[in-house]
Order: structure tokens, then sequence, then C-alpha cells
């Protein structure tokens, strides 16, 4: 049976039952003071179903409250479903093939779909530390040809740059920067990783004197055929770096700049959770939709990226 012909899939009530469980394990949680339990059902005609009565505050709230979720006349079950599609979808999915899927505009599918990307953001912390090692390289990716020109351009200065650093064994982390510099890289990897990190490269210049704050610093001559040294390479971030193009060229096929850090973040999202399932990895984003409205406004005033 299809995951998704699952009742929580299927029917609102059901779906709005399944977060309250998911979110709630304790008991209802206000979402204006924090209380925990003992809140009161509200019911009558006139009253959604789902609807409590804070008994310390006596304010009202939903599940959705102080959510992603939050004043969106989307049925929740459908919110479920692309919730679910999005964190399960090896490469992504367009918002284009979840207007298909859902039955909703196309305007709607991509305002969902940055929500959904709004609560996949990691929660922070430093990567690496006690000696493990991270490695640290740049990608570069958009129009072959730069604005204003006819022929194709050379170099990378008009693509859009993303660093990133990936602990072994461990978790991702990508970042849309303006430029690649020695100031830029010294600034993500300075706020990312522990002190106490082994950092590992390629020969890029960038690196070099950032590299020396760090516990260790190693880097693999790619200009001269060197791929791997012993433990020293950086294969595993070039394998996250080629899923996050397949995805881009595959799926977006064209991502605004303005928005590229929303889809390297679902990138990272999926990265840092591979080793659960699929059912797993959409209730760990779901765990991570509170406190993290988005607005149109804040996602900016233009019309949608096209995506297929």
């Amino acid at each position: 049976m299809s995951h998704l012909n699952q009742p929580h899939f299927q029917d609102a009530d059901k779906a709005r039952e399944y977060l309250e469980a998911l979110r709630w394990p304790q008991g209802p949680v206000c979402p204006h003071c924090g209380t925990i339990g003992g809140h009161y059902t509200l019911t009558g005609k006139s009253t959604r179903p789902g609807l409590w009565k804070c008994k310390d505050c006596r304010e009202q709230f939903t599940v959705t409250v102080g959510t992603v979720f939050e004043r969106s006349k989307i049925a929740l079950n459908v919110w479920l479903q692309a919730v679910y599609l999005v964190c399960t979808s090896k490469k992504g999915v367009s918002s284009h093939q979840l207007h298909r899927m859902l039955g909703v505009t196309y305007k709607t599918a991509w305002f969902m779909s940055h929500r959904i990307r709004e609560a996949m953001k990691d929660g922070g912390g430093l990567l690496g530390g006690g000696g493990g090692i991270v490695e640290a390289d740049e990608t570069y990716w958009g129009n072959n040809k730069p604005r204003g020109g006819s022929k194709k351009g050379r170099g990378y200065a008009h693509k859009m740059k993303v660093v990133a650093l990936v602990e072994r064994d461990g978790k991702a982390r990508g970042f849309h920067v303006p430029n690649v510099t020695s100031a830029t890289i010294r600034d993500v990897l300075k706020k990312n990783l522990h002190q106490d990190t082994r950092l590992v490269t390629d020969e890029a210049y960038t690196y070099v004197l950032v590299g020396r704050e760090f516990m260790s610093h190693d880097a693999v001559n790619h200009k001269s055929g060197e791929y791997a040294r012993g433990k020293i390479h950086t294969n595993t971030i070039e394998g996250y770096f080629s899923l996050l193009k397949r995805g881009l060229v595959g799926t977006f096929h064209h991502v605004g700049e303005q928005h590229l850090h929303r889809y390297v973040t679902e990138f990272d999202f999926r990265y840092n959770n591979r080793k659960v399932s699929d059912s797993e990895r959409a209730q760990e984003a779901l765990k991570q939709i509170a406190g993290r409205r988005l607005t149109y406004r804040r996602i900016g005033n233009r019309a949608p990226t096209q995506e297929a």
C-alpha cells in the first residue's frame, strides 16, 4: 500500500491528530506561554476541531499556531502529503510537480515548498570537533552565459557560489555566498567549525590561512592529478555536490539567486537524515515546523521562480 494512502494523508482531522501526537507527546503545549498539558478542549458548533484554551494564559491555540502551517487555508492532510513528497524525493520535487500531484495552484505549491524548506533548516551548532575530519569546498552553478553577454562565459564570476562543509559520516551544511574569497571562506568556517577539527580541502589558496586556525589542515592537489592520500580526500563533499547539482539541473532547472539558499537547505536536510526511513525523515521535518513561520514578504515580492 502506498504511504500516501495512510489516514493522516487522506483526512484533515486524522492529519491534525497525527501532528498533535508527533509534536505533543507529553500533552498539548501552549505556543503563547509554553505551558505543557492540562489545557481545555473547546467544542461547539462554531468551534473548529482541535481548538485548545491555555489553562494559564487563557489564549486559544491549535497545533498549527506558531508553525509554518499557521493561517494556511490548505487542508492539513495536503500539507502532510507535501512534506512527505519533499522529504522523500532524493533530488527534490518541483513546485510544478506538487501543483500537479496535490491539485493546488502553482503559486500555492511554490509557497508551500518554501515553507517546508524553512522547516528543514539546521538547528545550528558547530560541526567537527574532537579531531574529526570536515571537508570544505565550493561549487558554482548557473547559466553559462554572463548577464548581458551573448557568448559562453568563461570563469565562474557570473555564476552562483555555494560553499559547503561536510563531516565524515556526519552532517553537511551549505551556504550561498556572494563571492568566494579568503574572507568569506574564513567567515563560514569560523562560524560553523570547532577549532579542534581536522580540515581537508583541495589546493585552493582561499583555505590556506584559515586552515592554520584549526587542529590541522590537509589538502589534495587536484591540478597535479592527486585525488586521495589515505584519509586526505574531498570525495565526500564532491558526492554531496553531485546530489545538489543533479537536483538543481534535473528537477528545478532554474532557481533564482535570491532563493538558492533555501534549496541548499533542502538538500542539506535530506543528506543529514539519509540514514533513516522516508517516514522518519518526514517526521523529523514536522518536528521542526515551530517558530519558523514564513510570510510571502520575507520570500520576496517577485513572481515565483519558474520550476519544472
